[in-house]
């Protein structure tokens, strides 16, 4: 039995549906695992697994544009919890629970007190292909790729091992990272794709002008998500949260127009989907994403939307649909092998990493 710290970003849905899958795993292998977790990431794992509530980082937007000044002030606000739920951490995971290996999926506070501790570290997560995998990236954006690479550097300093899930592959910068296909929920994983005459609509709150550009295409219907109250106006069906339906919606659709959010794409690429990429503006990874899925050719980015791009997409449907036959899509077989030989013999391997970086 191996015991182990999971830190576990709270923002958004997505990484805790791929820790979820991970930690799961581990729980079956027999290993006792406790997570550190926030917002999103409580609701959606506490039911399940033994959950530290702490304080994280936060990404607010306006129109589906990052407002600096917003996410700022929000964050600052929740300084002084966080050093309290911090003290609380060190005392009544790190010190009393003593782990034999920390597994981060961009939380910083468990990274940082692996260090502290001089535990093994291992990251399982989509950012750091952003740090350590080479790939092509627009001229415009290579200041945000600086940038990005070093918040990531400062949110997880000194990983041993990490784990990196892409759908967009590249030559790896070190020996201590590995890249295998995304991780998919069981639930997704089950589907059987099918196609009806609707494309799945999934955008961020406030970003109403997009929802308006698609009222000027009375011949497609569409269904939206994340956009308040269920109701029905001409060819827009807005309906309420729901993983279920918003899972059954998706299977069934014919196309997907969402955020280039890094679950949402792939679970459409599994199920061979084309999707239109709205990219939060200002945040470098959402702006890659669309970049990748444009270059395969299994969709389209548009930073800025509008209907001619809209019916752009629209027209090359059928494009989409062939490049995305060639789509190789698989189960989590490979990253959840490589977790078992890490976490094996109270995490003999994962300390062997460790030991390496540490001390040459």
């Amino acid at each position: 039995m191996t015991k182990i710290v999971y830190g576990v970003s709270g923002e958004g849905a997505g990484h805790s549906s791929r820790a979820a899958v991970v930690a799961g795993h581990l729980v079956d292998l027999g290993h006792t695992v406790r997570i550190v977790t926030y917002d999103r990431g409580l609701r959606n794992l506490q039911a399940r697994f033994d959950v530290f509530a702490t304080e994280g980082l936060h990404i607010c937007s306006v129109d589906n544009k990052v407002s600096k000044r917003r996410t700022l002030a929000d964050n600052l606000q929740r300084l002084p919890q966080g050093h309290r739920k911090l003290t609380a951490l060190k005392e009544t995971v790190f010190k009393a629970f003593a782990p034999d290996v920390v597994f981060s999926d961009f939380e910083p506070m468990t990274a940082y007190l692996a260090n502290h501790y001089d535990l093994p570290l291992v990251t399982v997560d989509n950012q750091h292909r952003l740090r350590y995998m080479d790939f092509p990236c627009p001229a415009a954006l290579k200041k945000d790729r600086v940038l990005t690479r070093n918040l990531i550097r400062s949110m997880i300093p000194r990983p041993d091992v990490s784990l990196v899930t892409t759908f967009f592959f590249g030559e790896t910068r070190n020996d201590r990272t590995f890249l295998f296909p995304p991780i998919l929920r069981p639930e997704v994983l089950a589907l059987q794709p099918g196609q009806q005459d609707h494309i799945l609509v999934y955008l961020t709150s406030g970003f109403e002008s997009f929802v308006e550009m698609l009222r000027d295409f009375p011949r497609e219907r569409f269904i939206v998500y994340g956009q308040g109250d269920a109701r029905t106006e001409a060819n827009l069906c807005f309906k309420r949260p729901s993983r279920e339906g918003f899972l059954a919606d998706l299977a069934a659709s014919k196309a997907v127009m969402a955020t280039a959010g890094y679950t949402l794409i792939t679970e459409s690429l599994f199920l061979r989907k084309p999707y239109l990429a709205l990219p939060m503006r200002g945040q470098f990874e959402q702006e890659i994403n669309a970049f990748f899925l444009d270059r395969l050719g299994f969709g389209q980015a548009l930073a800025t939307p509008d209907p001619k791009a809209i019916a752009g997409f629209l027209y090359h449907l059928p494009e989409f649909k062939v490049r995305l036959e060639g789509y190789q899509a698989e189960d989590n077989t490979a990253i959840l092998d490589m977790v078992a030989r890490l976490t094996a013999d109270g995490g003999a391997l994962a300390r062997q990493y460790h030991h390496r970086r540490t001390r040459g």
